[in-house]
């Protein structure tokens, strides 16, 4: 006897994803009237019989998201989710957030847990390390996902990518900081071989080369307490060093913390330059220079783009690369 076709069966036939043939079958206002057409002719063609009863008992789950982020602690991150779930709510979706902790086991496990609940489609800050578990499960799973922020499968035709121009955002500010005077810039955070560290360094790599300047990178995990030390370690191993570019703002506002400490006047005797623009930016004294990503948007975008996938089968390009500025502040201008 044949094999019963199943619901994975009829969206590979119509070329959408398993949750709009979902909402295809409740009769959903969402999707579009011709993807609507082209699920119905796919299940004519297979002979699929809709099992209301089995439907009916994953109603509850109807129109849920899942979005797992790799460090909600960091307020980047948490003003990007915040803006994700706002932006889903007001399009009538549910969202379950899940904090991975930068663990790639407790990220497979979180996202096990959601396919098991019957999210519609994933929105995944990934975290780094070992991830093939987690995306072979979406993968049999049959959802739109989006990995966001961090590229950590290059089969972005499967997984597609989507990021600030992190390369722009750090030639932006080195441009910036060597138009002040600055001649011996170093860059300040982020784990050495990272692709989000390659890729927020690549733009100050390639302006100091093109300048004959040597660069410097003190590595290390971004944060507050990294940001600290880096100060003490500059003030004694490089004091040559006049400007600081940050692998992002929580280390830019531990150097400032450190500079404190040694009685060193930021803006003046060193230059600092965040990246992500948090809101604390603004609120810090002296004003902290950062390159903004505009998150908020960037997760409103997110949003919009999923949900275009799972109600319309509008397939999001592999890569994704959305605009940044430079905000200069008294940290970097004195």
């Amino acid at each position: 006897m044949d094999k019963r076709p199943t619901i994975i069966d009829v969206a590979t036939r119509a070329g959408v994803s398993k949750s709009t043939v979902s909402l295809v079958l409740q009769n959903s206002p969402l999707v579009k009237a011709e993807t609507r057409e082209d699920v119905r002719r796919a299940m004519a063609a297979l002979g699929y019989v809709y099992n209301r009863t089995a439907a009916n008992l994953r109603s509850a789950n109807a129109g849920l998201i899942g979005l797992v982020i790799n460090d909600l602690r960091n307020p980047f991150f948490t003003e990007f989710a915040t803006s994700v779930q706002m932006a889903l709510s007001a399009r009538g979706y549910a969202t379950v957030i899940a904090n991975t902790d930068e663990d790639p086991a407790l990220q497979a496990q979180v996202v096990g847990a959601m396919l098991e609940h019957g999210v519609s489609a994933l929105i995944v800050s990934p975290a780094y390390g070992e991830v093939a578990a987690t995306f072979e499960a979406i993968a049999r799973a049959n959802v739109p996902v989006l990995q966001v922020l961090r590229r950590v499968v290059e089969d972005t035709a499967s997984f597609p990518f989507a990021a600030p121009d992190y390369p722009t955002g750090s030639r932006l500010a080195t441009e910036h900081l060597l138009a002040l005077g600055a001649r011996r810039i170093a860059f300040v955070g982020g784990i050495e071989g990272r692709a989000v560290t390659r890729l927020r360094m690549s733009g100050y790599l390639d302006l100091l080369a093109a300048r004959d300047l040597p660069p410097l990178h003190l590595p290390g995990r971004p944060g507050r307490d990294f940001g600290r030390q880096a100060a003490q370690r500059l003030a004694e191993e490089h004091p040559a060093v006049d400007a600081v570019l940050c692998f992002n703002d929580l280390t830019a506002l531990g150097v400032m913390t450190g500079c404190a400490e040694l009685g060193r006047a930021v803006g003046r005797t060193l230059r600092i330059v965040g990246f992500d623009d948090i809101e604390d930016c603004a609120q810090v004294y002296p004003t902290l220079s950062s390159v903004r990503c505009d998150i908020a948007g960037f997760g409103r975008q997110m949003a919009e783009t999923v949900l275009e996938w799972l109600e319309e089968g509008r397939r999001p390009a592999p890569e994704t690369v959305t605009p940044v500025m430079l905000i200069p502040r008294a940290s970097s201008q004195g």
